[in-house]
Formats: structure tokens, C-alpha cells, sequence
């Protein structure tokens, strides 16, 4: 996972090491609850103007500038379909239907990500509280929180506001889950 520090994004290839390592001139340091993974593409950046002429309001407000929507009225808290989840912004893939669960707490929840390195961690210290933020690594979209509550085998909790992604079906894994 990608971990944004007060120099950056940065990736050490030594995880002991504390020198940046520059990709596509953006420095990176993979740490993380979860382990050092890879790196993936290079970042996706645009400005303020350029989101809101792609994006909604509330997706705007949501992934830009880390809001969040009301439990219980987003597209996906409840969505069954079967396929992938993916960024809003950047249509990077996330999360799959496969886990995809009900945590009740009125926000899509999934107990792993496709790719480690898809997901990137922040540390959010907002209303009074510690926890860790979860951004989409290409574009650092805020997607919403993860927490340690969620079910095996991961144990985690991906709590997802439903504004920062989109959903491509995937009839084929709906039959392959069936079976």
C-alpha cells in the first residue's frame, strides 16, 4: 500500500531503508498495516477544475475533496450485481463483488481489495478520532476508511462511500460463484 507522508508518496524498495525512490517524478514509500507490495502505474493527476468537469457534485465533494455521503442512501450499500467496483475518477478497478459484504453500516463494504497496490492508506485524524483512510493509489481519490472489524479472512472492513465508484457487471462471475 502506498502511505502519504509529510514529503510525499513515497516507495522504499528496502523497507528499512528512508530514501524516496522517484517514479514518473513523484516520490513513493510503500508501507502499510497490510505489508510492502509493488508499485503501479504512475499517479493520475488533474486539477480542482478538471474533476468537477468530469465528475458530480457530491462525487466531487465526496473523492476530492474527502466528504462523505449519509449511511444507508448511496447506489452500492445494498447493490447484489455481480462484477467489479472501480474508481469514479480514474475507472481503476478496486473491489470485487466476491467481497462484497453486509457489515451494517450502511456503506458498501468489502473485506479485501483486487490488488494490494490498488488501495493507498492516509491516517485521518478528523472529528476527534484516529483512523485510516483509504484513497484509490492511481488518481488518490478518497474512497472512505478501513478498519480492523470486518470478516475472515482478512479481517478488515473497506468501508466505501458509494459516490467514488462505479460498477461494471460481470455476468460470468455471478455463474462462477454459483457453482
Amino acid at each position: 500500500m502506498l502511505r502519504r507522508q509529510s514529503t510525499g508518496w513515497q516507495s522504499n524498495t528496502n523497507p528499512f531503508s528512508t530514501a524516496p525512490h522517484e517514479v514518473a517524478g513523484a516520490p513513493f514509500t510503500i508501507i502499510g498495516l497490510r505489508g510492502i507490495v509493488p508499485l503501479m502505474e504512475a499517479p493520475l493527476s488533474k486539477t480542482d477544475d478538471q474533476w468537477r468537469e468530469l465528475l458530480s457534485e457530491e462525487q466531487f465533494l465526496i473523492a476530492r475533496k474527502k466528504g462523505t455521503e449519509r449511511a444507508f442512501t448511496g447506489a452500492y450499500w445494498d447493490h447484489k450485481a455481480h462484477g467489479t467496483y472501480h474508481c469514479i475518477c480514474c475507472h481503476e478497478p478496486l473491489f470485487s463483488s466476491q467481497s462484497k459484504y453486509d457489515s451494517g453500516s450502511g456503506w458498501p463494504s468489502f473485506w479485501q481489495a483486487i490488488r494490494k497496490e490498488a488501495i493507498a492508506e492516509e491516517t485521518d485524524s478528523q472529528h476527534g478520532m484516529i483512523r485510516t483512510e483509504i484513497l484509490c493509489s492511481r488518481c488518490h481519490a478518497h474512497l472512505g476508511h478501513v478498519f480492523e472489524d470486518g470478516p475472515q479472512p482478512t479481517g478488515l472492513r473497506f468501508c466505501v462511500n458509494s459516490a467514488c465508484l462505479s460498477f461494471e457487471a460481470n455476468p460470468e462471475e455471478s455463474v462462477d460463484s454459483e457453482s
